[in-house]
């Protein structure tokens, strides 16, 4: 049982607008992430309510689910590890939640580590990417992948929708070659909820593929998942 801090709970605001910021009080008590963890642990919290534990509370008028939105955000585009700066520069965020947040992103990547993770079928990748599935715009990521195919790394390269403009082989294929893979294994996540690839999709998986052939650093799946699914490019012949 996660103690209580006396007044905290009604100091968490849930709306940005202070004229109609309501408490965290005033959500349902199986709504509130603190009481989700202890009830259901915390496999059952988004990344969002994970981060809002971590926070504590919001600031007056802010939400702490949304200042922890924001700070997903820039976990997700500083390689999952932000700098102090990145994080101050977030409204409702001060050098000791900064602090908070840096010291539990580093000890988390010293205790628990994705590398050597073998990947044989689309079910050995998933549990890798599920946090990203309730993300609200679309993060492409790559995993970089050793000659046994186990788990170099694991990053996001790019947020926002995919098409075959914004995504350039060499952003893929950059870290790569530095981690000296053998192969890699992109994935996004579809926020409408439909695992179904757009041609966008087909176009990018394509484009990396071919790309990987030249540089001999193969593509071995493009996976599109969601919170209920997924659809593997290589299972449905499409790679």
């Amino acid at each position: 049982m996660i103690p209580k801090i006396e007044g905290l709970v009604n100091t968490m605001y849930i709306c940005d607008n202070p004229e109609t910021a309501k408490r965290m009080a005033d959500l349902p008590e199986h709504e509130r992430p603190r009481e989700k963890l202890e009830k259901n642990g915390a496999q059952a919290l988004s990344d969002r309510e994970l981060m809002a534990i971590l926070l504590g509370k919001g600031r007056k008028g802010r939400d702490v689910l949304a200042m922890a939105a924001d700070i997903l955000e820039a976990v997700d585009r500083n390689g999952g590890f932000p700098d102090h700066d990145a994080l101050r520069a977030i409204k409702g965020v001060g050098p000791a939640k900064a602090s908070v947040i840096m010291a539990a992103l580093e000890f988390s990547r010293r205790r628990i580590r994705p590398e050597g993770t073998k990947i044989s079928s689309p079910a050995d990748v998933l549990p890798l990417l599920r946090h990203y599935a309730d993300r609200k715009q679309e993060h492409l990521i790559c995993l970089t992948l050793n000659g046994g195919n186990e788990v170099i790394a694991t990053r996001v390269i790019t947020i926002g929708l995919l098409n075959r403009t914004q995504i350039h082989p060499r952003e893929v294929f950059a870290d790569a070659v530095t981690d000296r893979a053998a192969a890699i294994v992109l994935a996004h996540n579809h926020p409408s909820g439909n695992v179904s690839p757009s041609s966008d999709d087909h176009a990018v998986t394509r484009r990396i593929r071919d790309s990987g052939e030249v540089l001999g650093i193969p593509l071995l799946d493009h996976l599109v998942f969601t919170l209920k699914g997924y659809y593997s490019f290589k299972e449905h012949g499409d790679i």
